[in-house]
């Protein structure tokens, strides 16, 4: 745990976590949020939405043949650090909101082949938050927001197409590695709803809790 006001916004894909990470931004006063999302990230730091970018379109296309996975896990964990530095950068008295942290791509590089690797402990090092907010969502609606099937990358799903099956068995397994890996903290989950102004009000009675 750490002194900090740090808060963690987890969730499966198609949970909603990009919006509502949006709308808060600029829903909480006083408040920093942190994130890899393109819109979230301060222009000096483009290079890491340019690696988010390259993950996607160059390296998943030929993982396994021109990229290993130990390669993909190290590229995917420039985010983890950048997040890391970035909280490490605030004063320590502005509450701040992250989104993902190394929760995410820690089960999904464990998915992706990589069981164990010595990254992992030295993410669990950094600081730990005071709690996790959870957007839960079920398969059907996250592959529904996906265009069922058709915005998906390599790692969002089981097997070499974006198919329903390898979805829903992807990210049952991605739910069950992140909320393993987030035991031993607070943990709020906040059911799916019909609309993106109910998760914004959860999620911020759950901060104010």
């Amino acid at each position: 745990m750490t002194d900090r006001q740090f808060y963690v916004l987890l969730g499966p894909d198609g949970a909603g976590k990009s919006s509502v990470m949006a709308r808060l931004s600029a829903a909480l006063p006083g408040w920093r949020t942190l994130s890899t999302d393109d819109e979230l990230v301060a222009g000096k730091h483009g290079l890491i939405t340019r690696l988010r970018r390259s993950v996607v379109e160059d390296v998943l296309p030929e993982l396994g043949r021109a990229y290993s996975v130990d390669f993909l896990a190290h590229l995917l964990g420039t985010a983890v650090v950048h997040l890391r530095d970035q909280l490490e950068r605030q004063d320590p008295r502005t509450p701040v909101l992250m989104d993902s942290y190394y929760y995410k791509i820690l089960a999904k590089c464990r998915l992706a082949g990589l069981a164990t690797h010595p990254l992992y402990g030295w993410w669990r090092s950094f600081p730990q938050p005071r709690a996790v907010i959870y957007l839960d969502v079920s398969p059907e609606t996250a592959w529904r927001r996906s265009g069922r099937g058709t915005r998906l990358n390599p790692l969002e799903h089981f097997g070499p197409r974006p198919e329903w099956f390898g979805f829903e068995s992807y990210q049952k397994n991605l739910r069950k590695l992140m909320l393993e890996e987030t035991g031993r903290l607070p943990v709020t989950v906040i059911e799916e709803s019909a609309g993106t102004d109910t998760t914004v009000a959860a999620v911020r009675k759950a901060l104010a809790a």
